[in-house]
């Protein structure tokens, strides 16, 4: 049985992703801030098949904490999914919040480079594979995005890069990049599920479950493939062309 790590396994693609991975027979490490989340999904999944790590990405010692008290069926990780992340603040760069700014750095990118690192060894050694879930924002910015879209650039070509830093080794890197996806995450990124409500109104989005699906597709292809990057979208949103302000 092979061993799955996801971050941000709390809710939306995290949460689905596991559910999808388990329900394939796979065991996965879950982890999150929310205790109770995790428990649940242990109760639902089963403790052989789910181990909870509750912890916040951005406490490095946590996170060693956790690496550590890493059962012995759970220890060998064959798969990572890079998912946790989180957009604060949707303001102009002149109007927002430093601390936004430095929440969405030290969980974006800072957290997914170390804990990406720890476990390259042992995936390295299983000939495993990382999947990081990026976004479109890294490719196509937006008007109040600023520090979210340039971190997810960030996680779009660090993936990327460890894919030649990885040649020869076995493992597999795919930066899967979603645009508009329903999930809680949403709400947070807007403030409100009213705004979260408006932002998707007849969209038809895409579901957290679309994006597991994804994952669960890349991680049980034939081991000489490779997806390096994939950026996925619902029908309904496009990119957005240039804007000219007259005077």
């Amino acid at each position: 049985m092979k061993t799955a790590f996801v971050t941000g396994a709390t809710a939306g693609i995290g949460e689905a992703t596991v559910r999808g991975l388990a329900a394939n027979g796979w065991r996965c490490v879950a982890t999150g801030r929310r205790k109770e989340r995790l428990d649940a999904l242990v109760s639902e999944l089963g403790e052989d098949k789910v181990h909870p790590a509750v912890f916040d990405v951005r406490d490095n010692t946590a996170m060693d904490e956790a690496l550590e008290a890493l059962p012995k069926d759970f220890r060998g990780i064959d798969l990572l999914v890079n998912n946790a992340g989180l957009a604060q603040g949707l303001s102009p760069a002149q109007d927002a919040d430093l601390d936004d700014w430095q929440t969405m750095i030290d969980t974006n990118v800072t957290a997914m480079v170390r804990l990406t690192r720890k476990l390259l060894p042992g995936l390295i050694e299983r000939k495993g594979a990382i999947v990081t879930i990026g976004s479109v924002a890294g490719s196509y910015v937006y008007p109040g995005g600023n520090v979210y879209a340039g971190s997810k650039a960030f996680a779009n070509h660090f993936t990327l890069a460890l894919r030649a830093d990885l040649h020869g080794t076995g493992v597999r890197v795919t930066s899967i990049e979603p645009g508009m996806v329903e999930t809680e995450f949403t709400k947070v990124r807007t403030g409100s599920q009213e705004a979260s409500d408006d932002l998707y109104r007849g969209a038809d989005p895409m579901t957290g479950e679309d994006i597991a699906n994804t994952i669960l597709w890349i991680a049980e292809l034939p081991s000489h493939l490779n997806i390096n990057r994939l950026e996925l979208m619902p029908v309904s949103q496009d990119f957005a062309g240039f804007r000219v302000a007259r005077t």
